[in-house]
């Protein structure tokens, strides 16, 4: 494969462009403390904040709608201002909203109206959130997930845009893990051409995952059926670079190339093996990831394996073909590259993950999840960021016969 420089992904781009192209966990918190159990409890601790935003002030007469069902006061309903947990200066539910992950604050906005406001505001649980969860990432017409008009706003005293955070956070959580046009969705089972390259709607911001960070992003890719041979690579074309790293998962190298003239066109490339070659006469079929941390690229890879082929008793083509249909996938354990490479390479600020297909078939491939943790903490390969540890890979148009 690393002799093959047409199937390289700057090689593919011709015509193209990018856009074608331990916290303890909440619940043991609150169940911890009885005064969490009551149903309405969330409601007695919010109540003094909402009086702040609504206008109006706690009482220490219970209200019609602070009674149960049978018509008792509930817990806490009817326990005086002065003696509330209004006095803590930030108020107790943001405290504890703030633990909270996207199905809890749900379960929490379906409590009552106030809560459901309380959680939408430009201080509330939503954007904090979604700030942590989508830190380093942008899509590609949506920007990053805090707003710059809102980011601004507050800087400059403004009165803050009114943002819908649970909506902007529902829209993030589903559209980042999936593939640009003419891709549709976060899986692809056909591709129609050769050297095809299926870009990921949600672009890495290097200027959020830089060195003083200390943020990563995790993309992780399945494929569970593979007409040939695919790579993931992170390239720079958004900011008008020339330049990507690519990890192929089958021979468990890296390459890094630049494109330097366009016609005739001309590559310079280098690449280094950190990882073994998979089983000759076995096309990938397993999980490859990458990751970004405080401006550093690893990649990770880990491998479907055939109860047959796993007992050395048959070859993987004819353990394949034995496999049940309907039986899932057995995986081996991940392997990582390790950091390799930092982000010195790319220019802008905008890195975009994609796929590298060589040949055209049917594929059963899809973004598993885009997140913050990989599988296991990768080290660093001390011996990739030295020069001599990699090999030349230069090629020009002519050298391949035209792109034969």
């Amino acid at each position: 494969a690393l002799s093959a420089p047409r199937r390289s992904l700057c090689g593919a781009m011709e015509g193209g462009s990018a856009s074608s192209r331990r916290f303890t966990h909440p619940q043991r918190i609150i169940h911890k403390h009885s005064a969490f159990r009551a149903v309405g409890a969330f409601q007695a601790a919010a109540r003094p904040l909402v009086a702040g935003v609504t206008g109006r002030r706690s009482t220490g007469n219970c209200e019609p709608s602070q009674t149960s069902v049978s018509g008792a006061p509930r817990q806490g309903a009817c326990a005086d201002e002065g003696a509330s947990l209004a006095e803590l200066a930030e108020g107790p539910y943001f405290i504890i909203a703030m633990l909270l992950d996207a199905g809890a604050l749900c379960s929490s906005d379906a409590t009552c109206r106030l809560l459901r406001d309380l959680n939408r505001l430009n201080v509330g649980p939503w954007r904090a959130l979604g700030v942590r969860m989508f830190r380093g990432m942008e899509l590609d017409r949506e920007g990053v997930f805090e707003t710059e008009e809102v980011g601004t706003a507050a800087e400059g005293g403004r009165k803050l845009a009114r943002v819908d955070w649970k909506g902007r956070f529902a829209h993030f959580k589903s559209e980042v893990p999936t593939f640009r046009a003419p891709f549709v969705g976060s899986e692809i089972t056909s591709v129609l051409h050769p050297d095809e390259v299926a870009y990921c709607r949600c672009r890495l911001r290097s200027d959020q995952l830089c060195t003083d960070s200390n943020a990563g992003v995790y993309l992780e890719v399945e494929v569970l059926s593979n007409a040939d041979n695919l790579s993931l690579a992170v390239v720079d074309f958004e900011a008008g670079g020339r330049s990507s790293v690519t990890f192929s998962p089958d021979t468990g190298a890296v390459i890094r190339e630049r494109k330097v003239r366009e016609s005739p066109r001309k590559v310079e490339g280098a690449y280094i093996q950190p990882l073994t070659t998979t089983r000759p006469g076995r096309r990938f079929e397993g999980s490859i990831g990458l990751y970004i941390f405080s401006g550093h690229l690893a990649f990770f890879r880990r491998c479907v394996v055939l109860p047959e082929e796993e007992e050395g008793t048959q070859e993987p083509a004819e353990a394949k073909a034995k496999a049940k249909p309907d039986a899932p996938p057995v995986f081996g354990p991940w392997e990582s590259t390790g950091f390799i490479t930092d982000l010195a390479w790319a220019e802008g600020r905008r890195l975009t993950p994609c796929l590298a297909f060589r040949d055209e078939g049917s594929y059963k491939v899809r973004i598993a999840q885009v997140g913050n943790s990989p599988p296991q903490p990768p080290g660093r390969l001390n011996t990739a960021y030295e020069d001599g540890s990699w090999s030349g890979l230069d090629w020009e148009a002519e050298s391949t016969g035209g792109g034969a």
